[in-house]
Protein backbone atom coordinates (compact mmCIF):
# COMPACT_ATOMS: atom_id res chain seq x y z
CA UNK A 1 0.00 0.00 0.00
CA UNK A 2 1.50 3.41 -0.98
CA UNK A 3 0.56 6.39 1.06
CA UNK A 4 1.62 10.07 0.73
CA UNK A 5 1.36 12.26 3.50
CA UNK A 6 1.23 16.23 3.01
CA UNK A 7 2.97 17.46 6.11
CA UNK A 8 4.10 16.29 9.81
CA UNK A 9 0.77 16.44 11.40
CA UNK A 10 -0.63 13.72 8.14
CA UNK A 11 2.57 11.38 9.04
CA UNK A 12 1.40 11.04 12.83
CA UNK A 13 -2.12 10.15 12.17
CA UNK A 14 -0.84 7.70 9.90
CA UNK A 15 1.21 5.83 12.62
CA UNK A 16 -1.92 6.20 14.84
CA UNK A 17 -4.03 4.53 12.03
CA UNK A 18 -0.97 1.85 12.09
CA UNK A 19 -1.41 2.01 16.38
CA UNK A 20 -5.07 0.49 15.71
CA UNK A 21 -4.14 -2.11 13.65
CA UNK A 22 -1.40 -3.58 15.87
CA UNK A 23 -2.46 -6.67 18.22
CA UNK A 24 1.08 -7.24 20.31
CA UNK A 25 4.21 -9.09 18.77
CA UNK A 26 4.17 -7.33 15.37
CA UNK A 27 8.00 -5.96 14.18
CA UNK A 28 8.01 -3.08 11.87
CA UNK A 29 10.96 -2.63 9.91
CA UNK A 30 11.68 1.17 8.63
CA UNK A 31 13.78 2.41 5.89
CA UNK A 32 14.36 5.36 4.31
CA UNK A 33 16.92 8.11 4.30
CA UNK A 34 17.74 10.83 6.77
CA UNK A 35 14.62 13.04 7.40
CA UNK A 36 12.26 10.53 5.55
CA UNK A 37 9.38 10.66 8.56
CA UNK A 38 10.62 7.51 10.94
CA UNK A 39 10.81 8.87 13.98
CA UNK A 40 7.36 11.37 12.96
CA UNK A 41 5.61 8.16 11.91
CA UNK A 42 6.68 6.28 15.28
CA UNK A 43 5.67 9.43 17.48
CA UNK A 44 1.90 8.69 15.87
CA UNK A 45 2.51 5.11 16.84
CA UNK A 46 3.14 5.42 20.03
CA UNK A 47 0.12 8.32 20.41
CA UNK A 48 -1.53 5.56 19.19
CA UNK A 49 -0.73 2.98 21.74
CA UNK A 50 -1.61 5.45 24.63
CA UNK A 51 1.90 6.60 24.72
CA UNK A 52 2.16 9.73 26.69
CA UNK A 53 5.97 10.66 26.70
CA UNK A 54 7.99 12.23 23.93
CA UNK A 55 9.52 10.10 21.65
CA UNK A 56 12.87 10.99 20.45
CA UNK A 57 15.22 8.47 18.29
CA UNK A 58 17.58 6.14 20.49
CA UNK A 59 20.48 7.23 17.71
CA UNK A 60 22.66 7.15 20.95
CA UNK A 61 21.13 3.99 23.39
CA UNK A 62 19.79 2.36 20.39
CA UNK A 63 17.00 1.45 22.14
CA UNK A 64 14.46 2.84 24.10
CA UNK A 65 10.77 0.90 25.67
CA UNK A 66 8.21 2.83 26.44
CA UNK A 67 5.14 1.73 28.49
CA UNK A 68 1.64 1.81 27.03
CA UNK A 69 -0.64 3.96 29.21
CA UNK A 70 -3.97 2.82 27.57
CA UNK A 71 -5.53 0.19 30.26
CA UNK A 72 -8.07 -0.87 27.78
CA UNK A 73 -6.46 -2.72 25.32
CA UNK A 74 -8.05 -3.77 21.88
CA UNK A 75 -11.10 -5.45 21.40
CA UNK A 76 -11.05 -7.27 18.17
CA UNK A 77 -12.78 -10.75 17.25
CA UNK A 78 -13.84 -11.55 20.68
CA UNK A 79 -10.01 -11.40 21.80
CA UNK A 80 -8.38 -8.76 23.74
CA UNK A 81 -5.37 -7.69 23.18
CA UNK A 82 -2.93 -5.92 25.06
CA UNK A 83 0.60 -3.96 24.20
CA UNK A 84 2.30 -2.97 26.81
CA UNK A 85 5.63 -2.41 25.47
CA UNK A 86 6.71 0.16 22.40
CA UNK A 87 10.36 -1.12 21.54
CA UNK A 88 12.17 1.50 19.42
CA UNK A 89 15.22 0.85 17.47
CA UNK A 90 17.82 3.05 16.04
CA UNK A 91 20.08 0.83 14.00
CA UNK A 92 21.52 3.75 11.80
CA UNK A 93 25.34 3.44 13.75
CA UNK A 94 25.46 -0.43 13.52
CA UNK A 95 26.77 -2.70 11.03
CA UNK A 96 24.95 -5.68 11.87
CA UNK A 97 22.69 -7.21 14.79
CA UNK A 98 25.23 -8.50 17.45
CA UNK A 99 24.63 -5.10 19.12
CA UNK A 100 20.56 -5.36 19.37
CA UNK A 101 21.20 -8.69 20.68
CA UNK A 102 24.03 -7.68 23.54
CA UNK A 103 20.80 -5.39 25.09
CA UNK A 104 18.03 -7.61 24.98
CA UNK A 105 16.39 -7.10 21.71
CA UNK A 106 15.75 -10.77 21.72
CA UNK A 107 13.70 -10.04 24.64
CA UNK A 108 10.69 -8.32 22.72
CA UNK A 109 10.68 -9.40 19.55
CA UNK A 110 7.60 -11.19 18.72
CA UNK A 111 6.24 -10.65 22.36
CA UNK A 112 2.50 -10.53 22.70
CA UNK A 113 2.46 -7.26 24.91
CA UNK A 114 5.21 -5.56 22.81
CA UNK A 115 5.59 -4.22 19.32
CA UNK A 116 8.72 -3.48 17.97
CA UNK A 117 9.69 -0.55 15.43
CA UNK A 118 13.00 -0.21 14.14
CA UNK A 119 14.65 2.52 12.04
CA UNK A 120 17.38 1.23 9.15
CA UNK A 121 15.97 -2.24 9.54
CA UNK A 122 18.05 -2.75 6.49
CA UNK A 123 20.94 -3.08 8.84
CA UNK A 124 20.11 -5.59 10.90
CA UNK A 125 18.28 -7.90 8.91
CA UNK A 126 19.61 -11.00 10.52
CA UNK A 127 17.55 -10.28 13.78
CA UNK A 128 14.31 -11.02 11.46
CA UNK A 129 14.90 -14.66 10.81
CA UNK A 130 12.07 -16.66 11.22
CA UNK A 131 9.75 -13.36 12.26
CA UNK A 132 7.16 -11.89 10.89
CA UNK A 133 7.57 -8.41 9.91
CA UNK A 134 5.56 -5.27 8.17
CA UNK A 135 8.18 -3.26 5.71
CA UNK A 136 7.94 0.23 5.91
CA UNK A 137 9.97 2.56 3.54
CA UNK A 138 9.36 6.24 3.95
CA UNK A 139 10.93 8.74 1.23
CA UNK A 140 10.75 12.35 0.63
CA UNK A 141 7.94 13.98 -1.56
CA UNK A 142 7.68 16.37 -4.03
CA UNK A 143 6.72 18.97 -1.80
CA UNK A 144 9.18 19.82 1.26
CA UNK A 145 6.61 18.21 3.89
CA UNK A 146 5.14 15.85 1.97
CA UNK A 147 6.70 12.02 2.32
CA UNK A 148 5.87 8.92 0.10
CA UNK A 149 5.33 5.61 2.72
CA UNK A 150 4.75 2.34 1.49
CA UNK A 151 3.48 -0.34 3.51
CA UNK A 152 4.14 -4.01 2.80
CA UNK A 153 3.15 -7.03 5.03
Amino acid sequence: MKIITKNQKETIELGEKIARGLRGGEILALEGNLGAGKTTLIKGIARGLGIKKSITSPTFVLMKVYKSTDTHGFLTDRRRYKIKNLVHVDAYRLKDEKGLIEIGIGDYLGEKDSVAVIEWAERVKKIFKGKKIIKIKLGLGKKEDERKIILKK
